[in-house]
C-alpha cells in the first residue's frame, strides 16, 4: 500500500481537512457520554443542582456550617460569597429570585473559577451533611446510630425550651467540637468526591426550597439545556460524517483514476516483450479489479483508519481519568479482541493473495471463451470449456467461501465480546453503585465508552481484513508501474532528414526473444528502396513477421542495426519513427465505432475525399457503399460484424489515410480472393509509386511483380532477388512456388 501513497499527494488538503474533521467528530462523540452522565446524575438524581457549593444560602445556615469548618476553609468559603441584605444595592433583584431575603440576609456565590468550585465542593458537602445529620438526630434520636455514634449524647429533651443546639455547639470547647467533627468526617472517608458532592446536593436542594426557588424549573432547565447540547453535538457529528464521507470518496475516486491512468499509460509504453510477460487478462484485472480494491480501502482508511484510533485512545483516556473501578473489564475485552483479530489475520492473509491470482485465471478463461467462441462451437468443445470454466470458478469460490466463513465467525464473536462486556459492566457496576463507589450516570457513561472502545477495535479489525487484499492488489499494480519498457527513446534523439525518402536498410540484424537461448533471426541484411516493393516469403516460423515487427521497434534488435534514410531507428523517438510508417498487422484490428471513425484513427483531420480515395485503393468502397448507413455503419468491438476480408481491406484503407512514406503489410491479403488481391495490388502500385512497400505473404502470386523478394528459412535469408531470379537459383522459393502454382502460371 505504501508504494502507492504518492497518488495521495494531490489530495493532501482534503486529507488534512478530513483528519481535522475526524478529530472534531471523535471529540464530539467522546463528549456525548459525559452529557448523558450529567443528565442522569445531575438532572435526574440531583434535581438539576450541580454543586454542593450552593449559589445562595441563608445567613443562618451559613453560621451553622461555619461551626464545622476549620479556620482556613471557613475563610475561603466566606470569601467566595457576598452577604446580601435590605441595604444591598441589588436587593430588589435578589429578592425576586430568593423570596426568603425578605425575612433574613443571604449569602450569594460570587463569580469564581470552576477550579475553585471543585476544590470547595467536598468541603462544603461535608459541612452540609454534618449540619443535616444533626438536624435529623434532633428530629429522630434513633438516627444517631447511623451517624457513627457522634451524637449519642445529643438528646433534644435535655435542652431547655427554645435552646438552639447549634448555639450550644459553638460554646463547646474546641477539642470537643473537633472530636465531633472528626467522628462525622470518618463517615465520609469511604466516599469519593463525586459521591460526596452528590450526597451534599440533596441538602443544597432543600436549601433552595427554603430560599423560595422553583426547584422543579431548575431541574427542567438543566435537563433541557444539557439535552439541547447533546442534540447539537449529535447534529455536528452527523455533518462531519457526511463531509468526511464526501472527502474520502473524492480522495479514493481521484487516486483510483490517477492509478488507472498511469497503469494504462505504462501499458501503452510496453513493447511486445513486456506484453509477453503480462497476460492480457491479468492486465485487465490489474486495471479494474485491483484498482477497485485500492479505491475501496482508501475510502475506508480515510473514514476509519484515523477515526478508530482517535475514538479508541480517547475512550481509554476518558475511562482512566474517571478512575473507574471497572476499567479492568475493558482491558480484558481489548485483549480478547486483539487475539481474535490476530487469528483472523493469520488465516486470511494467504487466501487474499490467492484470490487475485484466481481472479486473473477466471478472467483469462472467460476471455478465451468469448473470443474463441466460433472455434469452440466448430469443434463441439462447449462441454470441455464449461468444465474448464467450472474448475476456475470453483477454485475462486472455494477460497472466497473460506474467507467469508472466517468473516462470518468473527463478527458474532466480536458481538459476543461486546455484549458480554456490557453485561459485565452492568453486573459489577451495580455492585459498585450499591456500595456507593459509583454513580448510576457514571456507569451508563462507562458502558458507552466501553462500546466506543470496542467499536474502534471492530473498525480496525475490518481494516486489517481488507488491507491485506488491497496490499496484494497494490503490489500487482506496482509491478506493472515499475516494469521498465525494454525499448526506450534516446536522451538526445536525432531527426530524420527533411527530404525524407523512406529507404529501409537491415545491416547484419540478429534477434532473439527476451529470455530465449537462441536467435530467431541471424545476420539479416537487405535494403528496401522507395518506389519498390520488398516482399518476404518463407515457411511458417521462418521469421517473416518478426522482421516486420523490428522496423516499428515493437521488438528491439539483439545485434546489428536497422536504418531508415541512413539514421539508426534507435536514435530517433518511437513517435517520429512510427509517424513515418503505415502498418497493417497480420491480425486486423478494428475498434468499436463507425467505419468513418476507424479510418479517421489514422488522421483525424482527413477529408471525406481522402477517406473515399483510401477505400477505393483498398477495394473497400464497394461494400461500404452497399451498406444502408455507408460510412456511418457501426463496427462492433473487434470488427466482429464484418467479414475477415472486409476487415483487412478497412485496415489497409486506414493505413492509406495516414499517407506514410513507408507501408508495412503483414500478410494483409490472406483473407482476400485472388481477384480482389490483384486489384488491390495494382491500385497500391499506382497510388504508392514513390513509397517504400514491405509485404509479408504466403502467396507467391501476390509478390510475383515485386522488385525484391526475400526468402527466409529458419531465421536466415536463403534467397534474394526478383521472382524470375529466385525461380532459377533458390530451391526454397521454387518449392514454395511450385506448391501453389503450375509451371505455366509461374512463367
Amino acid at each position: 500500500m505504501f508504494k502507492l501513497l504518492k497518488y495521495a499527494k494531490p489530495y493532501w488538503v482534503m486529507l488534512v481537512l478530513a483528519i481535522a474533521l475526524l478529530f472534531a467528530q471523535a471529540n464530539i462523540d467522546l463528549a456525548l457520554p459525559d452529557y448523558l452522565s450529567r443528565i442522569v446524575n445531575t438532572g435526574l438524581q440531583q434535581g438539576g443542582v450541580e454543586n454542593a457549593l450552593p449559589e445562595a444560602i441563608r445567613a443562618s445556615e451559613m453560621d451553622k456550617l461555619a461551626i464545622f469548618l476549620n479556620s482556613q476553609d471557613k475563610e475561603d468559603i466566606l470569601a467566595s460569597y457576598s452577604l446580601i441584605d435590605d441595604s444591598s444595592p441589588d436587593y430588589a433583584t435578589y429578592l425576586e429570585k430568593y423570596p426568603v431575603l425578605a425575612n433574613e440576609p443571604i449569602y450569594v456565590l460570587k463569580d469564581i473559577t470552576q477550579t475553585e468550585i471543585d476544590r470547595l465542593n467536598p468541603v462544603m458537602a461535608k459541612a452540609l451533611l454534618t449540619v443535616s445529620g444533626i438536624e435529623q438526630v434532633l428530629t429522630d434520636p434513633a438516627k444517631a446510630a447511623e451517624m457513627g455514634g457522634a451524637f449519642d449524647g445529643l438528646d433534644p429533651s435535655q435542652f431547655p425550651p427554645g435552646m438552639d443546639v447549634f448555639d450550644l455547639l459553638t460554646q463547646l470547647p474546641a477539642e470537643q467540637l473537633a472530636g465531633i467533627t472528626d467522628t462525622v468526617n470518618e463517615q465520609f472517608a469511604g466516599m469519593n468526591d463525586s459521591l460526596l458532592v452528590q450526597a451534599g446536593v440533596s441538602v443544597v436542594k432543600a436549601e433552595y426550597e427554603a430560599l423560595g426557588m422553583d426547584t422543579e424549573k431548575l431541574q427542567n432547565d438543566y435537563i433541557l439545556n444539557v439535552g439541547g447540547w447533546m442534540i447539537l453535538l449529535t447534529l455536528l457529528s452527523g455533518v462531519t460524517t457526511i463531509i468526511v464521507g464526501y472527502f474520502s470518496a473524492k480522495i479514493a475516486a481521484g487516486m483510483a483514476r490517477d492509478i488507472r491512468r498511469d497503469v494504462f499509460q505504462k501499458v501503452e509504453s510496453f513493447s511486445s516483450a513486456e506484453f509477453d510477460k503480462f497476460s492480457t487478462a491479468s492486465l485487465i484485472t490489474r486495471t479494474t479489479n485491483d484498482v477497485t480494491q485500492i479505491q475501496m480501502v482508501v475510502m475506508m482508511m480515510v473514514r476509519m483508519m484515523f477515526y478508530a484510533p482517535l475514538i479508541g485512545i480517547g475512550g481509554i483516556i476518558k475511562v482512566v481519568n474517571q478512575d473507574s473501578p471497572l476499567a479492568w473489564l475493558i482491558g480484558v475485552a481489548v485483549l480478547m479482541l486483539v487475539s481474535l483479530i490476530a487469528i483472523v489475520f493469520s488465516l486470511s492473509l494467504p487466501k487474499f493473495k490467492l484470490v487475485q491470482k484466481l481472479t486473473d485465471r477466471i478472467n483469462l478463461v472467460s476471455r478465451e471463451n468469448l473470443t474463441g467462441m466460433m472455434v469452440i462451437r466448430a469443434f463441439a468443445m462447449e462441454q470441455f470449456e464449461e468444465d474448464r470454466f467450472d474448475v476456475a470458478n470453483k477454485d475462486l469460490t472455494a477460497v472466497s467461501l473460506f474467507i467469508n466463513r472466517v468473516m462470518v465467525v468473527m463478527m458474532p464473536l466480536m458481538m459476543l465480546i461486546m455484549n458480554g462486556l456490557t453485561l459485565a459492566i452492568i453486573w459489577f457496576g451495580a455492585r459498585e453503585v450499591a456500595n456507593a463507589n459509583m454513580q448510576v450516570g457514571d456507569m451508563m457513561a462507562f458502558i458507552q465508552y466501553a462500546m466506543q472502545i470496542v467499536m474502534s477495535f471492530l473498525m480496525l479489525s475490518m481494516m486489517f481484513i481488507i488491507i491485506p487484499r488491497a496490499s496484494v492488489s497494490a503490489d500487482r499494480i506496482d509491478e506493472v508501474l515499475k516494469t521498465e519498457p525494454h525499448i526506450h527513446d534516446p536522451k538526445e534523439p536525432k531527426k530524420f532528414p527533411e527530404k525524407f525518402k523512406g529507404t529501409v536498410e537491415f545491416r547484419d540484424v540478429s534477434f532473439r526473444y527476451p529470455g530465449a537461448d537462441t536467435n530467431v533471426l541471424e545476420n539479416i541484411s537487405f535494403t528496401a528502396q522507395p518506389g519498390q516493393t520488398t516482399a518476404f516469403i518463407g515457411s511458417t516460423g521462418s521469421g517473416k513477421s518478426t522482421i516486420i515487427n523490428l522496423i516499428p521497434r515493437f521488438y528491439e534488435v539483439t545485434g546489428g542495426s536497422i536504418l531508415i534514410d541512413d539514421v539508426d531507428i534507435r536514435d530517433v523517438t518511437q513517435h517520429d519513427l512510427r509517424d513515418k510508417i503505415g502498418y497493417v498487422p497480420q491480425k486486423s484490428a478494428l475498434f468499436s465505432g463507425t467505419i468513418e471513425s476507424n479510418l479517421l484513427y489514422a488522421d483525424k483531420n482527413a477529408t471525406s475525399e481522402m477517406l473515399q480515395s483510401a477505400m477505393e485503393i483498398a477495394q473497400a468502397k464497394e461494400f461500404v457503399n452497399e451498406k444502408p448507413e455507408g460510412m456511418q455503419t457501426e463496427i462492433a468491438q473487434g470488427g466482429t460484424n464484418v467479414s475477415g476480408g472486409q476487415k483487412q481491406r478497412l485496415s489497409i484503407a486506414r493505413a492509406l489515410v495516414k499517407k506514410p512514406p513507408i507501408f508495412i503489410l503483414d500478410d494483409s491479403f490472406s483473407a482476400l480472393d485472388f481477384k480482389t488481391d490483384a486489384a488491390l495490388r495494382r491500385a497500391l502500385k499506382e497510388k504508392t509509386a514513390n513509397n517504400t512497400l514491405l509485404i509479408v505473404t504466403q502467396r507467391v502470386s501476390t509478390i510475383k511483380e515485386a522488385e525484391q523478394i526475400i526468402v527466409l528459412d529458419e531465421g536466415r535469408i536463403v534467397g534474394k532477388g526478383t521472382h524470375k531470379e529466385l525461380m532459377k537459383n533458390c530451391e526454397t522459393y521454387q518449392e514454395i512456388a511450385l506448391s501453389q502454382l503450375s509451371k505455366e502460371e509461374l512463367a
